[in-house]
């Protein structure tokens, strides 16, 4: 697909973030300038055989759908025969290029903020029945047509129907109905229970998920790494101890000094900071290999600056920017970070926005990009080549 068909037309983003964000769902009809299906089923259904990638088939009466993990075997969509099937492909966008250009229109959210492009390829009533997610989610017509019945709020609190794999709800009040086609766009907030089910035998949706920590993994996630850097003997002291009425209360004083051991460093931004920064970069597909059987040196490098290069990211990486101070970026690649000097703020910038990075030809060559580009070349987060060498 081209880059003009990769653009949303009659969209505004900022209307949609004020108006729609987490609030309320949002059908986009012909969303795109020119829609070309970026992926054939076939494609789809051989990533499935992967060991590596994370696949799913579900199958069966919509009240007793079956749940098949991957990798699945080469002769087994020819063993479901004319029953409604759903295969379900996680991270497309890790393998297929063309897939990955469809986050492009979706830019206007925070690169942190998305998780990957799951592809379905489903027959005629397929489905995986009326579920919530905790998190946005932009569902693409592909190919074919997809009937989406959008129902009430839901939480953990809601009631599910007991299954080992698939979290269906128990019950599911349609209030919504439409009919996707190829190149519709479906918006559905968190906590929205919806159902999608194929009206045609070659029903394709991309769905583009965005990932939102909770509570309980920031707390487990920072506190885990403030416990890790704890020295031994930094321990409760009460030298100005008296007696108590009763020993057997724990005195405020004492709850104090001890909620203050723990409140203090849970209030230091800039270490917290460092930390979000390493987990929202954390690869979530580490198979992906870029590392290259022999590592570029310096002086390639140089040469390759000098002369002109591009510079395109795994698409596998998490790239992310942090601004520590007036003078200094964090940079963030795939969980580890390095502070970044100021003289490397736009190149560092422009990789954590785009997955492709043109440099220009020219003698003035720092070291410190020369550095920076041999650590993430020869980490597999990068590939450098000469322009026109990634077509």
């Amino acid at each position: 697909m081209s880059a003009t068909g990769m653009q949303l037309t009659g969209f505004d983003p900022d209307e949609f973030l004020r108006d729609y964000w987490q609030k309320k769902p949002l059908l986009i009809r012909n969303a795109f300038a020119q829609w070309s299906n970026p992926l054939e089923p076939d494609e789809l259904a051989g990533l499935s055989l992967e060991a590596h990638v994370e696949s799913r088939l579900i199958f069966g009466e919509s009240h007793a759908l079956v749940m098949e993990n991957g990798p699945l075997a080469a002769d087994r969509f020819d063993a479901l025969g004319r029953d409604p099937w759903t295969l379900l492909v996680q991270a497309v966008d890790h393998h297929v290029p063309a897939v990955a250009d469809l986050l492009a229109p979706f830019r206007f959210i925070p690169n942190w903020r998305v998780d990957d492009v799951m592809v379905s390829f489903a027959t005629t009533g397929g489905g995986v029945g009326p579920h919530f997610d905790n998190y946005d989610v932009f569902l693409v017509q592909g190919l074919g047509t997809r009937r989406w019945q959008l129902g009430q709020w839901c939480d953990d609190d809601t009631a599910l129907r007991p299954h080992d794999g698939l979290k269906l709800l128990a019950e599911f009040n349609s209030e919504q109905n439409w009919l996707l086609e190829p190149g519709d766009i479906l918006y559905v907030p968190p906590g929205l229970a919806h159902d999608g089910t194929a009206q045609s035998d070659d029903c394709m949706t991309y769905s583009i998920g965005f990932r939102a920590p909770s509570r309980g993994e920031l707390i487990d996630g920072f506190a885990s790494r403030l416990a890790d850097g704890q020295r031994e003997d930094d321990r409760f002291g009460d030298p100005d101890l008296q007696r108590q009425i009763n020993p057997g209360e724990i005195a405020p004083a004492a709850l104090d000094r001890l909620h203050a051991m723990l409140t203090e460093q849970l209030q230091d931004r800039t270490a917290f900071a460092r930390w979000f920064a390493e987990y929202a970069t954390e690869r979530k597909h580490a198979h992906i290999d870029w590392r290259p059987e022999h590592a570029l040196s310096m002086d390639r490098i140089a040469e390759l600056l000098q002369s002109g290069c591009d510079v395109i990211r795994n698409p596998a990486s998490r790239f992310a920017f942090v601004m520590e101070s007036p003078g200094t970026i964090l940079l963030a690649v795939d969980g580890r970070t390095v502070s970044v000097a100021s003289a490397l703020h736009d190149f560092v910038q422009d990789l954590c926005a785009s997955d492709h990075v043109m440099i220009s030809a020219s003698n003035d060559v720092s070291p410190e990009l020369c550095a920076l580009i041999e650590t993430l070349h020869n980490d597999g987060a990068i590939g450098v080549g000469q322009h026109g060498d990634f077509g």
